[in-house]
């Protein structure tokens, strides 16, 4: 198991991931390379980073990819409001995605201040 795979950020942009992927799915078949490629991409990145982020030596190269993950889920935020104006999808679910999200960008919040502390020491989260 790789150390990112610990992290309860990174199980929590996965969840993430996976409610995008459903919400999106349901996207009109018009939006598969506009809005949902691009709302699944934005969410994909988020672990993406976070791993990446976990793998490098530095805790300045750590909190970059920390600060680029946090910067995916507004990404995500963002598209899911154009989701919600367009009509694509319904309020309560969207709520619920933007609930997690929420949540999740307190996590990274917290991971890249844990990071700043401790010198790039391998929190557990």
């Amino acid at each position: 198991m790789f150390s990112f795979e610990k992290l309860d950020a990174w199980h929590q942009a996965m969840e993430l991931t996976d409610q995008v992927y459903k919400v999106s799915a349901e996207f009109p078949r018009e939006e598969r390379f506009g809005l949902t490629s691009q709302i699944r991409r934005a969410s994909v990145s988020i672990a993406s980073n976070i791993a990446e982020g976990n793998g490098r030596t530095s805790a300045a190269d750590h909190c970059r990819f920390v600060e680029i993950a946090c910067g995916s889920v507004m990404e995500v935020v963002s598209q899911l409001h154009v989701a919600m104006r367009q009509s694509l999808v319904d309020r309560e679910r969207s709520e619920q995605v933007l609930e997690h999200a929420e949540r999740l960008a307190r996590m990274l919040s917290g991971l890249k201040s844990s990071l700043q502390r401790d010198g790039g020491r391998d929190p557990q989260h």
